[in-house]
């Protein structure tokens, strides 16, 4: 691909997102983006399918003998931070930034992959190729990409659009979210009466502190627990008999998050709830071909602490696309043109021809 094909297929991305910029699209609420996208495609000639607010589309010439990569990034935004200085749905070019909600996360995926997809399927490639571009990540929705997987034809391998520096995070941290509640007996404070549901709730949280899971991961390091909300007591002179604490459970990939709940359980003297067990720590080989095409060009493995979509996937997933993850759901969200003229181009230069 030329120079000057990059650059093309680069303009025709910057307008697209700042188009999709203008349409809010905080999770659940990507109607309008979802319809922006799709007409996007029709007028390209391309055929999408639509489910809620995810569409898909797969490459012409689609062989069921050879295997299938799919190109996934997703539409949905986090509500702004209040201390926006920009006004987060308008796009403002400043130099070769680009401010607005959704351009860093994930919108600079959403319309690189679009453009490498299209120009990867002008010729026949070793595989069925499948963009998808998901709804309701940020809050791992069920109408997400969840609902969608069982629609497509059976997938091999994923490459996840998400804002790494054009980096292959070829792990990922899970997470689990745990409600826990201590219970103690009410009584009034000036006496010596009642048990304490915040004393027997700081046993347990001081065991969330400094408990360490004994396998730790090369790329993603220990499980992490932290102890995010704690709500208890109803007036100054009533002992609590009920304290509430949520914990934020990041997993690497040797433990399941039914492993840390079964252990959680094991060592705490408070009632344990997991919100979900759905969303697991990922990781793919080292040696498959994918990332083993992204060394060869220059770019170096890592595991990433921050959830994707990978978490639904039940096929190896690499996780990369232009950005950085530290802009994500900030004030003044912002990506460099350039950025996404790096990724339409390797997107390109790492897919085509690759043996899967």
């Amino acid at each position: 691909m030329t120079t000057m094909d990059t650059g093309l297929l680069t303009l025709e991305a910057v307008e697209l997102l700042g188009q999709m910029v203008e349409r809010p699209s905080v999770s659940r609420d990507e109607k309008e983006a979802a319809d922006l996208i799709e007409r996007f495609m029709e007028s390209r000639t391309m055929a999408p399918r639509r489910s809620g607010n995810n569409l898909w589309c797969a490459a012409p010439q689609y062989d069921g003998k050879k295997p299938t990569l799919l190109l996934n990034a997703h539409i949905d935004t986090v509500k702004p931070a209040a201390s926006w200085t920009r006004d987060p749905f308008t796009p403002t070019r400043e130099g070769d930034r680009i401010y607005g909600l959704g351009t860093n996360d994930d919108g600079a995926s959403v319309v690189s992959l679009l453009q490498a997809f299209r120009t990867l399927s002008r010729k026949p490639q070793p595989y069925n190729l499948i963009f998808l571009a998901s709804c309701e990540e940020e809050v791992s929705g069920k109408d997400g990409i969840e609902s969608v997987l069982p629609l497509l034809p059976r997938i091999d391998v994923a490459l996840v659009g998400e804002p790494t520096g054009m980096q292959p995070a070829i792990a990922e941290k899970g997470l689990m979210v745990l409600d826990v509640t201590a219970h103690g007996k009410s009584g009034h404070a000036a006496r010596d009466e009642g048990e304490n549901a915040i004393y027997k709730a700081m046993k347990d949280m001081e065991w969330f502190r400094t408990y360490r899971f004994p396998e730790t991961s090369p790329l993603l390091g220990d499980v992490k627990m932290s102890v995010t909300i704690v709500h208890a007591g109803t007036q100054h002179n009533v002992v609590p008999d009920q304290c509430t604490f949520t914990v934020d459970v990041r997993s690497n990939e040797n433990y399941s998050n039914e492993d840390i709940f079964r252990t959680v359980c094991a060592h705490v003297g408070s009632e344990v709830k997991a919100r979900s067990f759905r969303l697991n720590s990922s990781r793919i080989d080292e040696n498959h071909p994918l990332v083993r095409k992204a060394k060869a060009l220059g770019r170096t493995p890592f595991g990433s602490p921050t959830l994707s979509d990978q978490a639904l996937m039940r096929f190896p997933s690499l996780k990369m696309g232009p950005g950085e993850s530290s802009r994500s759901h900030t004030a003044d969200e912002y990506i460099k043109v350039p950025e996404i003229e790096e990724a339409i181009g390797l997107y390109i230069d790492l897919l085509d021809g690759l043996q899967i």
